[in-house]
Parts: C-alpha cells; sequence; structure tokens
C-alpha cells in the first residue's frame, strides 16, 4: 500500500514538474522583444576592416560584396598575417586595399592582432566595422549596420548572419543552429556583438580600453564586454543580416559549434549555467511529452507547444526547407547542449589553423 502511494506522490510530483517546466519555456517561447527598427543613417565616415587568412569559400564574391556598398563616407581595408597568404591574390584582384598584421599584442588572436593594426595605423574615424572574410553581403549592408548609430546611446551595432546551406546534411543543421542565433539577439536580455559583422565608435577602445582588448582572444567578446561597461547599448541590425556560404560536413560543424559555444562560455559561466538550465528543461519536457503522451495520454503530446512554437518561429526566419527547418529545430536543444557540455570541458579552440588557450 505504502508502495502505491509513493507511486502515486511521485507521479502527481512529476505531472507539477512537468507543468512548471512546460508553463515557462511557452512564457519564454510566446514572450519577445522582436528586432528593432532603424532609420537610414549615413553621415558617419567608417572604416570597415577585414581580417583574411586562407581562401574563405566565396571569398572574391565576399568581397566583392564588401567593396561595392551603397554607402558615402567609407573605407576598406584586408589584413593578412603574411604576404603570400593565399587570401592576398584575391584581394588584390578586388582590388581592396591591403596591410600586413604587425605584433601589436602577445597573447591576442589573430583576428584581434589584424584589428588592432589597422586601428593604430589608420586615420581615426567616426566608426570601425568588423565583417569576415566568409560573409557575403547586399549593396545596403553598410547602410543598415551604421543606422543605429544616429542614438549617441548606441555603443555596437551588430547582426547575424544566415547560414546557407551549400553541402548536405550537416551544412543544414548549420542553418538551423544559426536561426537559434539570430533568435537571441531579438532580445536584450541575450543580445550580443558578433564580430562576423559589427560596428562601434573607437571611444569604446579608449585608453586602458584597447589594451584590454589586445589581450583577448575573441574580439566580439572583448567588445561586448567594454559595450557594457561603459553602459552602452547593443543594436541588433536585422535588415543587415550577412549571408555565409556553408558547405559544411559533420568534423567541420562539429568543430565550429562547440568553438562557437566555448567562446561564449569563455565570455562569462552566466551563459553556460543559463544555457544547461534551458536546453535541459527543453529537453526533459519534450522527452516527458512524447513518453506521457504514448504511455498515459495524448493529452500530454499538449505539452510539446514551446517545441513547436520556436520551431514554426525557425521556419518563418529561415524562409526556406519549411518542413526540414522543422523537424531540425526539434532536435537541435539535445546538440545545444551537447555543445555547452563539450565547451565547458575545453581548455584550448583551434581557429583557422592555431590554437588558442581559453585561461582567465
Amino acid at each position: 500500500m505504502n508502495f502505491h502511494l509513493f507511486q502515486n506522490f511521485a507521479f502527481d510530483f512529476s505531472v507539477v514538474l512537468i507543468s512548471l517546466v512546460f508553463i515557462g519555456l511557452t512564457y519564454l517561447a510566446l514572450v519577445r522583444s522582436g528586432p528593432e527598427e532603424y532609420e537610414p543613417f549615413d553621415l558617419l565616415s567608417a572604416l570597415v576592416i577585414v581580417p583574411c587568412r586562407g581562401l574563405d569559400y566565396s571569398l572574391e564574391d565576399n568581397l566583392r560584396s564588401l567593396a561595392n556598398q551603397d554607402y558615402p563616407n567609407y573605407k576598406i581595408v584586408a589584413v593578412t598575417d603574411t604576404e603570400d597568404d593565399p587570401a592576398v591574390e584575391v584581394v588584390r584582384k578586388v582590388g581592396i586595399s591591403w596591410m600586413l598584421a604587425q605584433n601589436v599584442c602577445s597573447s591576442c588572436s589573430g583576428k584581434v592582432r589584424a584589428l588592432s593594426t589597422v586601428i593604430e595605423r589608420e586615420t581615426p574615424c567616426d566608426l570601425y566595422v568588423i565583417a569576415d572574410s566568409d560573409i557575403c553581403v547586399e549593396r545596403n549592408w553598410l547602410l543598415e549596420l551604421v543606422s543605429p548609430f544616429k542614438s549617441a546611446d548606441c555603443g555596437i551595432s551588430t547582426t547575424f548572419p544566415y547560414f546557407r546551406p551549400i553541402g548536405g546534411f550537416w551544412s543544414k543543421v548549420k542553418m538551423v543552429w544559426g536561426l537559434v542565433g539570430q533568435g537571441m539577439m531579438e532580445s536584450t536580455l541575450t543580445r550580443f556583438g558578433w564580430g562576423g559583422s559589427l560596428a562601434f565608435r573607437p571611444s569604446l577602445l579608449a585608453g586602458e580600453n584597447f589594451d584590454f582588448f589586445k589581450r583577448y582572444i575573441s574580439d566580439d567578446v572583448a567588445l561586448t564586454k567594454l559595450c557594457r561597461k561603459e553602459r552602452k547599448t547593443i543594436a541588433y541590425a536585422r535588415k543587415a543580416m550577412p549571408i555565409v556560404n556553408s558547405p559544411d560536413n559533420f568534423n567541420t560543424f562539429m568543430e565550429w559549434a562547440n568553438r562557437q559555444t566555448a567562446l561564449t562560455v569563455y565570455s562569462t559561466k552566466r551563459y553556460l549555467y543559463y544555457g544547461l538550465l534551458f536546453y535541459g528543461s527543453s529537453i526533459f519536457l519534450f522527452s516527458a511529452s512524447l513518453i506521457l503522451g504514448f504511455t498515459v495520454t495524448p493529452l500530454f503530446l499538449t505539452y510539446l507547444l514551446p517545441s513547436l512554437i520556436n520551431s514554426s518561429r525557425a521556419v518563418k526566419r529561415s524562409g526556406r526547407m519549411p518542413v526540414t527547418t522543422f523537424i531540425l529545430n526539434l532536435i537541435i536543444p539535445f546538440l545545444y547542449f551537447y555543445n555547452l557540455v563539450k565547451a565547458s570541458r575545453m581548455r584550448e579552440i583551434s581557429w583557422r589553423g592555431r590554437d588558442y588557450p581559453l585561461k582567465d
């Protein structure tokens, strides 16, 4: 008799717990601040810095798209580590200004070294713009990216890419993985500076802030920290969204996803704890809904609602492959949870052929 009482108690407790998780995740799925809208603003001079290393997929098209912007006052400079880097030939073919990265910092990444070199050597301007060499953009990209700086409170303007699948299955997984990043950008609580397409005011690197920046592995993590330190806002310029052509397979995707997650965790442990709680809860609710829905009563299948809302939103963001996107988004929490666990144990990352230690 006591055993049956315990069974009933355990079941009731499980239902209450699942219901609370369901309420919380449904609220998070439904309540979104949404991206802001900005009026065109092109009165500021901009210096676009493009660190290059090796031959990115569609590199020539990417550079041409950056060099042909409908913006009245900007300069673009590419940076490489060596003169014999294969990207140099493409840079020269496109006709972009080019310089060699200098030894301006020791513990920083190659990208931070490249950015710091240009900032130190080029004539000051109103805005610095970081553009990764793997992004392909529309002609209004720069205009949309700098528009938020009409507000004096804006410290960083950033966006997030659409990972266009060029390869097989894992390139499609990467596309859906990236849609979650777009969702994070839509809320000021989870927004961050994405270094693939980011603009910031030079004042953000004034004084000791520049020394802090040059000690960092990740440029976007450093700039995000500095922006919050200076109590400036991070704007999400949705209309500036670039495309990253992604011919990924399993190995390249997992290396990339684990590295991106490791850099996020490296920026602050808060993301690790929040991520484990959110995606762990999502996995728990999804699994419990299916198990109880098929073994107890189909009514428990209604607890799949948060997953269905998030998958529907992913389909809307993607605008293509609706069935594939919907299904893959249902299993993304499992992958994200794995990435977080893996990232929490990583002590170094490999990035463009170099290894960097992740230390405090």
